[in-house]
């Protein structure tokens, strides 16, 4: 198996911090090797810089979508850090309703969605919230990533029966499907409610026409280094509704000397 030389290394790593904002330190250098090895050898390319040198000439993107899938990291499952969904039914969900009722437009941007459950358990919970109110508001949800295979998976809505096993008992019942005898799939009523889209948070600006109440970007930005965290904030500020909450990672944090969010509680801020 072709090694990875430590030049190899650097410029990969100086490519995927560019490309995906990711800081990689040295120590990952064996990750890299084992996660690009097998398409190498499958391209028939003799060394990383003969792959690498590839990449950077392919025009069809094709090549970096590869790259991405196999580089990035996702994990992710249905209620993964619960409280942070206990406080947006009791708290968030209120004020928004109370607070944005004229439009009644419910704005949520789920970043980093990887393969899905963490928007599907968003738009359960909404759905779940706006049942017994009066007046009918658009709860859709827009959900991106930058790994088409996640996305592709997200889309597909199908998940293992046990990874469903920290869901209300109603929510399977009701938003849930049988798919076969190992697998159940999200209703289509639920997966409507939610568009899919493959986005780079490294982009300079975001496109996007109105601003969010509510942004889930949680357990990404820990890839970063502290300058990439600070500008990708400082952007979901700016994408953030004036009293709108920012939802992260309970082991990821903002300085609070710099960004302008407020500090609600433990991953949660909000914009004054």
């Amino acid at each position: 198996m072709t090694d990875i030389t430590d030049d190899e290394f650097e410029r990969i790593r100086g490519f995927i911090k560019q490309k995906l904002g990711i800081n990689l330190s040295k120590e990952k250098k064996s990750l890299i090797h084992s996660r690009l090895a097998s398409t190498i050898h499958e391209k028939g390319f003799d060394d990383f810089t003969q792959y690498f040198d590839f990449l950077l000439r392919d025009s069809s993107g094709e090549a970096l979508i590869h790259f991405v899938d196999k580089v990035t990291t996702n994990h992710t499952y249905f209620m993964r850090e619960t409280d942070h969904f206990d406080y947006l039914r009791d708290t968030v969900l209120p004020l928004v309703y109370e607070n944005f009722s004229k439009d009644k437009d419910l704005r949520i941007w789920c970043a980093g969605c990887s393969s899905g459950e963490e928007s599907y358990t968003l738009e359960m919970l909404i759905l779940d919230f706006f049942t017994d109110k009066p007046n009918k508001w658009d709860t859709e949800i827009l959900a991106t990533d930058i790994s088409t295979t996640v996305l592709n998976k997200a889309i597909r809505g199908v998940y293992p029966k046990e990874s469903l096993q920290n869901l209300p008992k109603h929510w399977i019942n009701q938003y849930f499907k049988e798919y076969d005898s190992e697998h159940q799939q999200v209703h289509e009523k639920v997966k409507k409610l939610i568009t899919y889209r493959k986005f780079n948070l490294m982009e300079e600006k975001f496109p996007f026409k109105k601003p969010f109440q509510i942004i889930f970007c949680r357990n990404v930005m820990i890839y970063f280094d502290s300058a990439t965290r600070e500008q990708l904030v400082s952007k979901f500020y700016n994408a953030t509704v004036k009293g709108g909450f920012l939802f992260i990672g309970h082991s990821e944090s903002l300085n609070i000397s710099t960004t302008k969010y407020k500090y609600i509680k433990p991953a949660v801020y909000r914009k004054d």
